[in-house]
């Protein structure tokens, strides 16, 4: 059981064939020692239990002075004498993109990857509480609604991937507080209006928030128009413009061309009846006179 486990501190069951959805823990504090926990490239499914991420309360908080490595201590007997030892841990983790092998882990790191699964619904506020965390990983899952606004309060957070999902809304601007982001990527998902700006989301790339339509932001060729939060409207290309002028010469030829032989038809009219005018009047005269007289005689 892992109520049992009160003294667990690095959790990694990444790559295997593990799934099923994660439950809310039984008791509130579960896992009160637990700072690394890494899921990945699994087959979990289910909801995000904000009473899970309520429950790591070392996550929760921030001891960056503190520089001892993570270890288990130990001792082994030999022929009756006891000899103190300790273990250090290691791990491999996916760091900034990058896979890294870590040979000593610094107490007051905290990782949570739940990346490669299939987690839907929302993101849980309770997230925000972690204020201890350096890695967050949620991508290449299903997850829904917005990102917190709590999160602004991740202060010491480093990495964070929130790509390949279906998360909608605005990108919050609390998120420019996090001035330790050195990675941020939210591409492919289903976000709207203009990207926070200030402090480290300067300096991230378009790629970052590549396959966002309703995006606008200095990042992108998109750039906002109108009030903050509003859709953006992309600025016509230039094969737009041409094609745009195209049509509109089009039309124009159109109207001059049907103007000028409506104009050019009734001076053409005007001097042909002019000309003939006699024609005319002896034509449909003697035709005229004829009928008369035919209309007189059977009188």
């Amino acid at each position: 059981m892992m109520h049992s486990l009160p003294e667990l501190k690095i959790l990694i069951l990444r790559s295997n064939r593990f799934h099923g959805a994660i439950r809310s823990p039984e008791f509130n504090f579960a896992f009160p020692k637990l700072r690394i926990i890494d899921i990945s490239f699994n087959g979990f499914i289910g909801s995000l239990p904000s009473e899970f991420f309520q429950s790591l309360n070392a996550m929760k908080i921030v001891e960056s002075d503190h520089l001892e490595y993570m270890q288990a201590q130990m001792s082994y007997d030999v022929k009756g004498f006891v000899y103190p030892d300790k273990y250090e841990y290691s791990m491999t983790l996916t760091n900034k993109g990058l896979r890294t092998q870590y040979t000593k882990i610094i107490e007051f790191f905290v990782v949570i990857d739940f990346s490669c699964n299939r987690f839907e619904g929302a993101i849980p506020e309770s997230i925000g509480t972690l204020k201890g965390l350096h890695m967050l990983n949620f991508s290449n899952n299903k997850l829904t609604g917005h990102i917190p606004s709590s999160m602004g309060n991740l202060t010491t957070l480093e990495s964070l991937d929130f790509s390949l999902n279906k998360l909608t809304g605005e990108i919050p601007q609390q998120l420019a507080q996090l001035t330790f982001l050195a990675v941020f990527n939210v591409s492919y998902n289903n976000f709207i209006g203009s990207i926070p700006r200030g402090n480290q989301f300067d300096t991230f790339l378009s790629t970052s928030f590549e396959g966002n339509l309703g995006l606008c932001g200095n990042q992108l060729s998109r750039k906002c128009e109108g009030p903050i939060g509003s859709l953006p409207f992309p600025s016509p290309t230039k094969d737009d413009q041409n094609l745009a002028s195209l049509i509109e010469f089009g039309w124009k030829s159109v109207l001059m061309g049907y103007g000028c032989g409506l104009v050019i038809g009734v001076f053409i009219g005007h001097i042909v009846f002019t000309k003939k005018h006699d024609w005319f009047v002896k034509t449909f005269g003697m035709k005229g006179q004829r009928k008369k007289r035919s209309r007189g005689r059977n009188d």
